[in-house]
C-alpha cells in the first residue's frame, strides 16, 4: 500500500537508482503518473516530460485500444470491420487534444528528444496494459535506445503482456488479486492540471539549477 503518488514515486526511484544521471528521460503519463514521475526524475536527476500519446479505441468499444496516436506518429493494429474513415477521424480528434495538452502543460517548453535515450515511462499503476502497450509502440518510432516501464503497482496480466513490448518492466507491487490501481493507495485523489503544471515547472527548474552548477 502506498500513502499517495509522491510516496510511490520516491519508492519507485529507489528501484531505478542505476539510471541516475544516465542518458535517460522520464516520461510521465498525465495526469496521475506525473506526481510519480516527478519524484522519480528528481531523485534520478533526469528530465521529466509528459507522454503525448493517446489510445485509439475500437468503434464498438472505445476502452479497447486498437492503436495510439502522437503529435506526429501513429500506430494502428489492423482489425476487421474498422474503416479507415473512422481511424482518420479519431486520429485527427486525438491530435487536437494532444496539441491542447502540449500547449497547456509545456507552455513554450521544447520537449527533450527521445532518440538514442533510455526512456522510462512512469504511471501511477497499470490495470490491463492495453493502452501502455500501444503507447510503447508509438514511442519506439522516435528511436530511443531502450524503453523501460516503471510503475508502483500493476496486475500480473499487464506485466506479462508488457514484458513482450518493453526492454524492462519494473513494478513494486504485483498483487495476487487486483481490484484497480486506486485500491493500493491511501490517497488516490484526482490530479489536477495545476498539479501537473507545478510538477513540470519544479522539475525543469531543478534541471536548470543542476546545469548551472555544472557549468
Amino acid at each position: 500500500m502506498f500513502l499517495d503518488r509522491s510516496d510511490a514515486g520516491r519508492r519507485l526511484a529507489t528501484r531505478l537508482s542505476h539510471y541516475r544521471r544516465k542518458n535517460a528521460v522520464v516520461l510521465a503519463v498525465p495526469r496521475g503518473g506525473v506526481p510519480v514521475g516527478y519524484e522519480v526524475s528528481s531523485k534520478l536527476e533526469l528530465p521529466l516530460e509528459i507522454v503525448l500519446t493517446r489510445k485509439i479505441g475500437h468503434p464498438a468499444n472505445p476502452e479497447y485500444a486498437i492503436g495510439a496516436a502522437g503529435l506526429e506518429d501513429v500506430f494502428i493494429r489492423p482489425h476487421a470491420g474498422v474503416k479507415q474513415d473512422y481511424i482518420d477521424k479519431v486520429v485527427s480528434e486525438t491530435r487536437e487534444r494532444l496539441r491542447s495538452m502540449h500547449e497547456k502543460f509545456n507552455a513554450g517548453h521544447q520537449p527533450v528528444s527521445l532518440k538514442g535515450k533510455t526512456v522510462i515511462i512512469v504511471d501511477d499503476g497499470i490495470a490491463t496494459g492495453n493502452t501502455m502497450e500501444v503507447t510503447v509502440k508509438i514511442i519506439r518510432q522516435q528511436m530511443p535506445a531502450s524503453v523501460i516501464i516503471a510503475v508502483p503497482v500493476a496486475s500480473g496480466e499487464a506485466v506479462r503482456r508488457l514484458k513482450k513490448e518493453a526492454d524492462e518492466v519494473i513494478v513494486l507491487l504485483i498483487p495476487i488479486e487486483f481490484y484497480g490501481v486506486g485500491a493500493f493507495y491511501e490517497d488516490f485523489s484526482q490530479v489536477t492540471d495545476g498539479e501537473v503544471i507545478l510538477c513540470l515547472q519544479r522539475s525543469r527548474g531543478e534541471l536548470k539549477n543542476r546545469e548551472h552548477l555544472i557549468t
